[in-house]
C-alpha cells in the first residue's frame, strides 16, 4: 500500500499540474533556463537589451514552481508586478519583460516548459510591430526598419506555442489578440497580426483570447479611457483585463 501511495505521488509531481511544488536547481541546471547572451534578440534596442538582462536576473532569483499560471509578454504584461494579488488568485507568476518581442520570448522558454506551468497566457508583437516603422527621438533611435512583416510575428508566436505544447504537453495554452491603439500606423498591422493569430487557432496548439475586441472603441482605436499613451493601458484598462479573463482563470 505504501509502495502504491508513493508511486501515486511521484506521478503528481511529474506532472508538474499541482500548485506551489518546488524543485530545487544546481546551478548547472539554472545556467541552461535562462538566456545570458549580450545580445538575445538583433530586434532588441539598446534599451530593451539591457532591460532583458535585468529582468532574466531577476527571474533567477524568483524561479517559478512547478503548476503556476505564467503571464508572458512585454511592458503591458511587466507593468502589472503582482497579477495574482490583481486577480486575487494564487501562483500567477510575471514573465513580462518591456520592449520584448517574439524573438526575445523564443530565447527564454526553457524555464517555462522545465516548471510545467498549469497554463500559460501570451500576449507579444506589438514591439514586433513597432520594429517594422523607423523611430526616432531627438535623433536617437528607438525603433529601427528590421522586422520583415506582421507574418513574420504571427509565425514566431505559433512557434512559441507549439514549443510550449511540445515539451509540456499537460499546459494549457492562450494565446491573447494584441490589442488594439491609437497610433494610425500600426493599426493594419495588429489587424494583419491578430488575423493570424485566429487563423492558426485551428491547429491545436493555443486557446485565442480576444482581448483586442474588449478594448476597441466605435473608431476602431484603443478605447480613450482605457490606455494613457495610446498603447499602455491605465488602472481602469487592467481592471477590464480581469473582469474578461478572471473566469477564465478560475475554470483552470
Amino acid at each position: 500500500m505504501l509502495k502504491k501511495q508513493l508511486f501515486l505521488l511521484s506521478l503528481i509531481l511529474l506532472s508538474g499540474t499541482g500548485f506551489g511544488q518546488t524543485k530545487s536547481l544546481t546551478a548547472k541546471e539554472k545556467a541552461k533556463l535562462y538566456p545570458h547572451q549580450e545580445i538575445v534578440s538583433r530586434y532588441h534596442n539598446t534599451w530593451t537589451q539591457k532591460h532583458y538582462k535585468q529582468r532574466i536576473a531577476i527571474f533567477e532569483k524568483e524561479p517559478l514552481e512547478m503548476g503556476d499560471i505564467i503571464f508572458i509578454g512585454n511592458s503591458i504584461t511587466e507593468k502589472i508586478k503582482n497579477w495574482d494579488k490583481k486577480f486575487n488568485i494564487p501562483h500567477i507568476r510575471n514573465r513580462g519583460i518591456a520592449g520584448d518581442l517574439t524573438d526575445g520570448v523564443l530565447k527564454r522558454l526553457d524555464e517555462i516548459v522545465y516548471f510545467k506551468p498549469k497554463a500559460v497566457f501570451i500576449m507579444i508583437g506589438i514591439n514586433d510591430l513597432f520594429n517594422k516603422h523607423h523611430q526616432e527621438d531627438n535623433g536617437k533611435l528607438i525603433y529601427d526598419k528590421i522586422v520583415p512583416s506582421a507574418a513574420y510575428v504571427g509565425k514566431n508566436i505559433v512557434k512559441i506555442a507549439r514549443r510550449i505544447q511540445y515539451k509540456s504537453p499537460e499546459t494549457k495554452i492562450y494565446v491573447r489578440t494584441v490589442l488594439p491603439t491609437r497610433r494610425e500606423y500600426l493599426k493594419q498591422d495588429v489587424l494583419a497580426l491578430n488575423a493570424i493569430i485566429k487563423n492558426n487557432e485551428a491547429k491545436g496548439y493555443y486557446e485565442v483570447l480576444d482581448l483586442y475586441n474588449q478594448f476597441i472603441d466605435s473608431n476602431g482605436d484603443l478605447a480613450k479611457e482605457l490606455t494613457d499613451d495610446g498603447v499602455h493601458l491605465t488602472d481602469k484598462g487592467y481592471e477590464k483585463w480581469v473582469d474578461f479573463e478572471k473566469p477564465i482563470i478560475e475554470a483552470l
